[in-house]
């Protein structure tokens, strides 16, 4: 059968079948165990603050508004972070269960599939973890799907309409719960122009279709975040953010080579220059830019320069010694990629902690429970196992991806481009990374899985024509 190429129906064949009551209800009770592994939630400082700035309605700019915006809203119905994690997890597991009605048939694999899927760390606990991370990935894989059942709808008008909805709808939300996650939005376009194709359109109405819905999330991102940035307290935001990774990235470089010219920055900025050769230089680690936070004299200098004040010291720096940039990012992107220090890159946290300050204001107390306790034992198991390895679920996307592209049956393009999205995210922290967290790289981990459960539901190797 491996190398026929056959029709399949695209009726609902086997829909009623024991599989796919087997598959539906390990979905279902992954969400359930899930959650009461988690409720009312699991928060870092990172959450903590968020929540705070959701109840004051005033942001600091420092992490995308729209996290803080929504635990706002789930805080003001049920105080607490509860009502986002369920709405978080239900993104991930409600996507999950939908793909059911993807494949013609459903096989006892995907039931195997889904059992330990559910099982692993990814999906049991960080569902309930609250960080923009596990909402930004929740958000992209439901996204894609949507637009897999777009397709599959797509002679429907009704149903494209509200399909083509849903989906801008939410990935607009994953594009807004991460700085860098626009660049899921090609692949997004490709996948509707592909759709289009295949279902009769000519080469250029396609296209147009496909830049069409990517300039609906854009310019529908565009108005959230300024209706945002109206409550996001002024001199905070994106310019602090660039001005952390420029100043990170010549740290790194006078830390490989003291020798380093900086001839702008020594004109405008000769004291914070100074510091940065010695205090910087002293401190800098690859795994994380937090180390540099241990000079107080070296942050109050950072502080006091305005933030433009390394764009041209940055820029001179990459031009003039790329070589030198490309291997201190190498080293960095090493680490955020392979995490070959797990601890040192946070794989996960449980239980509740935060400032004690912001914590009074919330009415919080410090939580770390038994079942918490039970909860970070069984994580714990997978530390140091390919579970906990992006680069197990790298060689698993592109073993994924190799095969749906030979295959190209049903909606196989559109998983095509979310395995793709998803590559392309985790590379963009070559430039973009400052510290080793393994949640940022989350999406990989989780598309893999997704990925993995979409192609177990009917294994058939047969390539439609």
């Amino acid at each position: 059968m491996g190398n026929q190429t056959r029709n399949f129906p695209k009726g609902r064949e086997s829909r009623t079948s024991a599989p796919l009551y087997a598959v539906a209800a390990v979905i279902a009770a992954g969400f359930v165990f899930s959650m009461a592994a988690s409720l009312p939630g699991h928060l870092s400082y990172d959450s903590v603050i968020q929540l705070l700035e959701g109840r004051a309605g005033v942001y600091s700019g420092w992490h995308p508004p729209v996290m803080s915006w929504l635990l706002g809203l789930g805080d003001a119905l049920a105080p607490g972070a509860a009502l986002f994690v369920m709405a978080d997890a239900l993104l991930l597991f409600g996507s999950l269960l939908s793909i059911l009605w993807l494949a013609p048939r459903v096989s006892w694999v995907a039931a195997a599939v889904a059992g330990l899927s559910v099982l692993l760390p990814q999906f049991l606990l960080y569902p309930g973890i609250v960080w923009k991370d596990v909402l930004f990935a929740n958000a992209s894989i439901a996204g894609f799907i949507v637009l897999a059942h777009l397709e599959r709808n797509w002679a429907h008008a009704f149903g494209r309409f509200a399909l083509s909805l849903l989906a801008l709808l939410i990935l607009t939300l994953a594009v807004l719960s991460r700085q860098n996650g626009a660049i899921l939005l090609p692949f997004a376009a490709f996948a509707i122009g592909w759709m289009a194709r295949k279902h009769g359109s000519s080469v250029g109405k396609a296209a147009a279709l496909g830049v069409a819905g990517l300039a609906c999330v854009i310019v529908l991102a565009a108005i959230v975040t300024v209706a945002l940035s109206t409550r996001v307290s002024a001199g905070r935001g994106m310019s602090k953010q660039v001005r952390l990774l420029e100043f990170y990235d010549l740290v790194g470089g006078l830390a490989a080579d003291p020798q380093v010219a900086l001839p702008t920055l020594r004109q405008s900025k000769p004291a914070l220059l100074r510091l940065m050769r010695s205090d910087g230089r002293r401190l800098y680690s690859p795994a994380r830019s937090d180390t540099l936070a241990h000079s107080s004299r070296l942050q109050a200098a950072l502080a006091a320069a305005p933030d433009n004040v390394l764009h041209k010291p940055w820029l001179e720096f990459i031009l003039h010694r790329p070589g030198l940039y490309l291997r201190d990012r190498a080293e960095v992107f090493r680490w955020v990629f392979l995490t070959p220090g797990l601890n040192a890159c946070v794989p996960y946290v449980v239980g509740l902690r935060g400032p004690p300050r912001i914590m009074n204001e919330l009415g919080l107390r410090e939580r770390v429970s038994a079942r918490d306790r039970w909860i970070s034992g069984y994580a714990s198991v997978f530390a140091g196992t390919p579970i906990f390895s992006h680069l197990t679920y790298f060689v698993l996307a592109l073993g994924e991806l190799v095969f749906l592209l030979w295959r190209r049956r049903g909606n196989d393009g559109v998983f095509v481009c979310l395995l793709s999205g998803a590559l392309a995210f985790c590379g963009s922290f070559f430039f973009v990374s400052i510290a080793c967290d393994y949640r940022y790289l989350y999406l990989l981990d989780l598309t893999a899985l997704v990925s993995l459960s979409y192609l177990s539901l009917d294994a058939r190797l047969a390539r439609e024509r």
